[in-house]
């Protein structure tokens, strides 16, 4: 097909709403990963053939279109493998009458995505925020929801904002530390120096994703102030209250606006402090979370400031001493609206927990330790399943598998290895998809989709094993446009793609500006999107043509829960993405 039939075609496919589309990664592909792009029609279609043209217009490949099974608002999908295809370029995939956006292939189609990342992570920032260039949230805070401590003033600022409302969370922020600390161990290579600790664009000889770690690590370190006092979360939902640039939140809990923020401890009891309880029975989930990011973080920081990294070292074993004593969960807490984090499960913070002390002392009471905890929960539960709570079974994947594997036996090595293996198999076994997509579509499925793509890859890395690579690339191919709207979900990435334009953001909405690197929540069910509250689209879906199917996504900043900027799933992915960028694995 010469070049000029294509540009023809792609001006008929622009005049209507199209019925047809073909999608694919706009990030690019590595010259030896899988490349599959997926032609998606909303009406019947038969197609024989495909062809893919280079950029001189020349057709270098014609392989037949391979028929899979519908998904979502796709009534016929095929499957367009150009996998053999290695020599670096662009290219495009034209099948039907249908075009693809321009393909790229070369082994530097990862470069500078996970640094990319951090733009948003210090736009999230509390304390200094470079974006606006001043302290925000002065006044944290106040502990409630404590007998032995209430109205107790705690100075916490520091941290990140969980997404595009204030509140702050222990649970993620601890396990956002974590996975960038682990994303610089792994990969350091993936990481640049272009901005100093505050987060502006200054040099400062240490890497990037460090200086955002350590931001992390300062607030943690407040939130666990004694051996007696673990806080787990700053704010609640009256935050929503007023749509506000953090230098201007108005949000009034009880002091008057703008005041000091609650700060909630983890007690071992239910929470709440109006109509909502939540479920918390313990404290091990938040004290597992902290013990892991401390202890990572003073092995990486002990030849850099070692009185940082010590200090660190006695916290992660406090932490550790405080789980084991109280085993259990300590949920996010609700104020006056339903929805919290319902975190349910904690051995696997234990688990991640005891490794990492392992790492860091060599006592094999720690590996003893970790060894029993993964035993008892092998498989994240949500993996297989079709639905689950809000963040009821986070983090999304067990990082703790990989790091017992990192100092094990073989023999050990093979049994966590093995539980990888079963979580990936049973997300697989409900993928037979024209996108190869097996997860539910809850609430902030992007979190899901990465964490599937990041266990994939641990486990290949682990075993050599590449059974899952299809699914693997699937996965990170569906974040970054492989999907029936044909988005990437990450804003900013590529520069040149289709991202979201409007997403739930006051900062992005009053100051116009783009959320660079940030991970979109994802899409949701149908039945999830129609029974949340207060959520109304502010203008015309232009997506409408494919949501009409059994999940749904809208680029409007009216959508909390398909179109809201994430910073924990923002970090988690910046593992993945560091690993597709180190090409020495």
């Amino acid at each position: 097909m010469a070049f000029v039939e294509l540009l023809i075609l792609a001006q008929i496919a622009a005049a209507s709403p199209p019925s047809a589309v073909i999608r694919v990664n706009q990030l690019g592909y590595p010259p030896g990963a899988p490349k599959v792009a997926v032609l998606c029609s909303l009406a019947p279609l038969e197609l024989r053939h495909f062809v893919v043209t280079d950029s001189r217009g020349k057709d270098i490949l014609e392989r037949p279109a391979v028929l899979a099974k519908p998904f979502g608002p796709c009534a016929v999908n095929y499957r367009l493998d150009f996998s053999s295809i290695r020599t670096p370029g662009e290219y495009r995939v034209a099948a039907g009458g249908v075009i693809s956006p321009t393909i790229r292939i070369g082994a530097s189609a990862y470069a500078g995505a996970a640094d990319t990342l951090l733009y948003y992570m210090r736009e999230q920032r509390s304390g200094f925020n470079p974006l606006f260039k001043t302290v925000v949230h002065t006044r944290d805070g106040i502990v409630v929801d404590d007998s032995a401590r209430p109205g107790k003033f705690v100075p916490v600022t520091g941290g990140w904002a969980d997404a595009s409302d204030y509140l702050q969370y222990v649970m993620t922020s601890a396990n956002a530390t974590f996975v960038m600390l682990m994303a610089y161990r792994d990969h350091p290579a993936s990481f640049a120096d272009r901005f100093d600790s505050r987060g502006l664009p200054e040099s400062n000889g240490i890497p990037d994703i460090l200086d955002e770690a350590r931001h992390g690590l300062a607030w943690l370190v407040r939130m666990f102030p004694s051996d007696s006092e673990m806080y787990n979360q700053l704010g609640d939902d009256r935050d929503h209250t007023y749509w506000d640039i953090p230098p201007n939140d108005s949000a009034d809990y009880g002091w008057g606006k703008g005041k000091e923020r609650p700060v909630y401890p983890c007690t071992g009891k239910p929470q709440g402090l109006f109509k909502y309880k939540n479920r918390s029975d313990g404290l091990a989930s938040t004290a597992g979370k902290y013990a892991s990011a401390f202890a990572l973080a003073a092995s990486i920081y002990g030849k850099r400031d070692s009185t940082f990294a010590a200090k660190l070292h006695q916290r992660a074993v406090a932490a550790y001493a405080v789980g084991k004593k109280s085993p259990g969960v300590c949920q996010g807490a609700p104020g006056r609206a339903p929805y919290y984090y319902e975190e349910d499960n904690w051995v696997d913070d234990m688990e991640l927990a005891a490794a990492e002390l392992y790492a860091l002392t060599h006592d094999r009471t720690y590996l003893r330790d970790a060894l029993e905890y993964a035993s008892r929960e092998p498989v994240t539960p949500w993996m297989g399943s079709d639905t689950a709570k809000h963040y009821q079974w986070f983090p999304w994947h067990n990082n703790g598998h990989h790091e017992i594997w990192r100092n094990a036996s073989l023999a050990d090595r093979k049994i966590v290895a093995e539980y990888y293996r079963k979580g990936l198999a049973a997300v697989v076994s409900r993928a037979d998809n024209g996108f190869r997509i097996g997860i539910p579509f809850i609430w902030c499925s992007n979190n899901l989709m990465a964490s599937f793509a990041t266990q994939a890859y641990l486990y290949r890395r682990m075993t050599g094993d590449n059974q899952f690579r299809e699914y693997e690339q699937a996965a990170l191919d569906w974040l970054f446009g492989t999907n029936p709207w044909g988005v990437s979900m990450v804003i900013g990435l590529p520069h040149d793609g289709v991202f979201a334009r409007d997403p739930h953001s006051v900062v992005a909405k009053e100051m116009h500006v783009e959320l660079t690197g940030a991970l979109l929540d994802g899409p949701v069910y149908s039945s999830i999107y129609r029974n949340l509250l207060g959520i109304s689209l502010h203008d015309a879906d232009e997506y409408a043509p494919f949501n009409n199917g059994f999940i749904v996504y809208h680029d409007d900043v009216g959508d909390y829960s398909t179109n809201e900027p994430i910073m924990d799933g923002t970090a988690n992915l910046s593992y993945l993405l560091a690993a597709m960028a180190d090409q020495r694995r």
